[in-house]
């Protein structure tokens, strides 16, 4: 484009240049904006350059015509966070109700209903809302037109304006999407395990269940840190695709012998399927059909029955799984609605104390930082998986949003040679805590709950790194239970191999629960 702007001023020169006086100056002439939208390969290369080059890609930083591209290339769905005129700082808790937010939020909506309109005049305000938020300052909106972007980023009372729905190599993946068998997408691989092997990939505990080999002393010490505590009385919420159905551990099962008083609720926010704001799917439900939610949750919490399955770290906590995503990649604008309502129940809920989240994405979502926000300020323990490779993704980035948010714990895994991360996981200045999760020997993964029965299933990445931590956390804040957040994250701290000298790759490395909880010596 600057090639033609170019050309079409030296033509201009020449024809004018008999009459031109001698002093006069050729004035610079700015770029017109384009009015094509660029391809998703377009899209997609300086995406993924920035985030070569930076670690990350902003939306915020990205130009209208870019943004407005990648609206075109997804579902039109852009998140357009507002703000009351004038205001600075944080936002207020009750942004959404306070009136002079109110008034930013109908000028706003007014700005965009009337530049959609001079292309669509029959377009109501029904039309244009794709999804309804009550609570953060946000509006989900279904957006066609390159000069509604502009006037948005004009506006003062716009904090951002980006695509919800688009991510690198989205049409690939979006493909992936109800296919449960893909590795790119996370799920499909939680079925019962062949070959695990007593004394070797797991301990048979007294009453008959199985506690993984990374349970061991010489890891983490949880199955010593029993002795103190095992989660009771603590709350977390497992964020991900959702919970098994087929699997009574997490369901009828829940309370199965040494686990017993406890509670488990199964979630939803993942709206429907819709397309330019008309619904095309059915109303979701907190039935797990990928397989990785299910998985999670086994390794925070599964209880510690007589059945012979395998138990979860924090075995009498109670849990709460969402079904926010599909899948472990959020490429979807209802994915990033159903993340971010998720962050905000879980905010609004005070006997929450731990939120985990496996799931991740390359680009920045500042509707699901809002959330995130929402949920710290609220004295949430947030813990983000830093990141897995998918086999399209390997090498492009270090720890993935939203685990590189300062308000997100980032973990990852290491091999038990406990210097090596694992094969697929990513590592980073921003990551904090470590879990053993791979055998250097067979690259056996951690034991979990499969989708049903009970045979164990195995687990890899940072995604059970994750989870793990959150489970060991809920042990420790149990022993702890009138601590605040600063303090059970300065306890786990201070139980870490890296304790003394933070490493750039790991953080505070790999946390001794047995340890924190007074179990046995650090």
């Amino acid at each position: 484009m600057r090639i033609f702007t170019l050309s079409a001023a030296l033509a201009a020169l020449l024809l004018t240049s008999c009459q031109k006086q001698a002093d006069d100056q050729l004035l610079p002439q700015p770029a017109a904006e384009p009015t094509e939208a660029l391809s998703a390969q377009q899209l997609d290369e300086q995406i993924l350059s920035r985030v070569r080059e930076t670690g990350k890609f902003d939306w915020n930083q990205a130009s209208a015509h870019f943004t407005w591209s990648a609206l075109t290339r997804s579902d039109y769905v852009l998140s357009v966070g507002y703000r009351a005129a004038n205001a600075t700082g944080d936002l207020p808790a009750d942004a959404a109700t306070r009136l002079e937010w109110q008034q930013a939020r109908a000028e706003v909506l007014s700005l965009i209903l009337a530049e959609e309109r001079k292309a669509r005049p029959e377009l109501t305000l029904e039309q244009l809302i794709a999804y309804e938020e009550n609570v953060l300052p946000v509006l989900d909106v279904t957006v066609r037109q390159l000069s509604t972007v502009q006037a948005l980023r004009a506006s003062p009372l716009v904090r951002y304006a980006e695509p919800m729905g688009y991510e690198p190599d989205r049409g690939q993946q979006a493909a992936n999407k109800g296919t449960a068998t893909t590795s790119s997408s996370g799920c499909g691989s939680n079925t019962a395990a062949a070959g695990l092997v007593a004394g070797v990939d797991y301990t048979t505990l007294p009453n008959g269940s199985k506690s993984s080999w990374n349970h061991a002393d010489q890891f983490h010490g949880i199955r010593a840190s029993w002795s103190q505590s095992t989660g009771q009385g603590i709350k977390m919420v497992i964020i991900d695709s959702g919970c098994s159905d087929a699997q009574e551990n997490l369901g009828s099962a829940f309370n199965q012998g040494l686990s017993a008083g406890r509670t488990i609720e199964r979630l939803v926010t993942l709206p429907r399927a819709t397309f330019l704001g008309i619904p095309t799917g059915p109303v979701e439900t907190p039935n797990d059909g990928c397989g990785h939610g299910t998985s999670m949750a086994g390794a925070a919490a599964a209880p510690r029955g007589t059945d012979g399955n395998s138990v979860g770290i924090a075995y009498n906590a109670n849990l709460i799984t969402i079904r926010a995503a599909e899948d472990v990649f959020l490429d979807g604008s209802r994915e990033v609605k159903g993340v971010s309502d998720a962050y905000v129940l879980a905010g609004n809920r005070t006997d929450v104390r731990i939120i985990s989240m496996s799931m991740g994405r390359l680009t920045s979502s500042s509707q699901m930082t809002d959330a995130i926000r929402y949920a710290y300020n609220r004295g949430k323990l947030i813990y983000c998986a830093a990141g897995t490779s998918f086999d399209w993704s390997a090498g492009i980035v270090g720890v993935i949003y939203p685990a590189s948010l300062p308000e997100a714990v980032a973990v990852t895994g290491v091999k038990d040679n406990l210097t090596t991360r694992c094969d697929e996981c990513h590592t980073g200045s921003d990551v904090e805590f470590t879990v053993v999760m791979q055998k250097t020997s067979n690259n056996r993964r951690p034991l979990s709950l499969a989708m049903s029965g009970d045979v164990p299933s195995t687990v890899g990445g940072s995604s059970v790194a994750t989870a793990s931590m959150a489970g060991m956390t809920a042990v420790l804040w149990a022993k702890y239970p009138y601590e605040s957040r600063a303090q059970i994250m300065n306890r786990l701290i201070a139980a870490s191999s890296n304790r003394n000298a933070r490493s750039g790759s790991f953080g505070w490395g790999r946390v001794n629960l047995g340890a924190a909880v007074g179990a046995m010596p650090l």
